[in-house]
């Protein structure tokens, strides 16, 4: 986005968006433009939708229960969505937000939560992992938001893989790994298809562990010599893996 529109407050929307049509913003963000930001008749705005790119918007109406905009000129086009795939056992409430929250930053496509033997949390609310990925986007000018899957087992994930992830290598961040560099063994992976499988905080158990190494899909890597957390572990696997041979190159 032009860094002319930077200081605009940017929202995700699901209307359409297209010059000279009309925007009428839900009863939360109208509150958040109108009360908390303070924008009146005029002020400008950025929306997108993850379908029409990013749109310079401007209020034409600015009542706290309902904001309306008119859509004036498109300030970056749509963006194709990432192609990579993020499974990770879901975390305790602020670190859950934050390993989503940085999945988008990071440019996954689809966020996975997998369920493992040692995954401390078993209940999610998909509507809270969706906002915290718009509000991810929102910030960090990210114009497609993520998919979030539906929770799936980790024996169920592996048994599917062939069919429902067809040609699409699973790097798996192994605690147990031998501690070196993931540079080898990702940049083999060049021109594929890529996704990533972090565990839980107790790590992956020894069964789940052999699992893993067993399948041909799968490619065991090392995140170095530290015990890393399982929130830092996301973002490092997923910072090295776009330098290597994802969307940093």
């Amino acid at each position: 986005m032009p860094r002319s529109h930077a200081s605009l407050p940017r929202l995700f929307v699901d209307a359409d968006l297209a010059k000279g049509g009309e925007v009428a913003l839900n009863k939360d963000q109208s509150l958040y433009l109108a009360a908390v930001l303070r924008k009146s008749v005029g002020d400008e705005v950025v929306l997108f939708n993850g379908r029409d790119g990013a749109w310079l918007c401007r209020l034409t109406s600015d009542s706290k229960k309902s904001v309306t905009l008119t859509v004036v000129a498109e300030v970056a086009p749509q963006t194709e969505k990432p192609d990579l795939w993020y499974g990770f056992a879901p975390l305790k409430n602020e670190r859950l937000d934050y390993v989503i929250q940085k999945a988008v930053e990071m440019g996954a496509g689809t966020i996975q939560p997998v369920m493992t033997q040692y995954t401390q949390v078993h209940r999610l609310k998909t509507e809270r992992l969706h906002a915290n990925a718009v509000e991810a986007a929102e910030q960090c000018e990210v114009l497609s938001v993520p998919t979030i899957a539906d929770e799936i087992t980790l024996e169920r994930l592996l048994s599917d893989w062939p069919t429902t992830h067809e040609n699409r290598k699973l790097i798996f961040a192994d605690e147990g790994e031998a501690s070196s560099s993931p540079v080898e063994a990702l940049s083999a992976l060049k021109g594929q298809k890529i996704g990533l499988l972090i565990g839980p905080e107790g790590g992956f158990s020894d069964a789940e562990r052999e699992k893993l190494r067993s399948l041909p899909f799968v490619v065991p890597i090392s995140l170095g010599p530290r015990i890393l957390r399982a929130d830092t572990a996301a973002v490092a696997a997923m910072a090295v893996i776009q330098a290597i041979i994802g969307d940093w190159r």
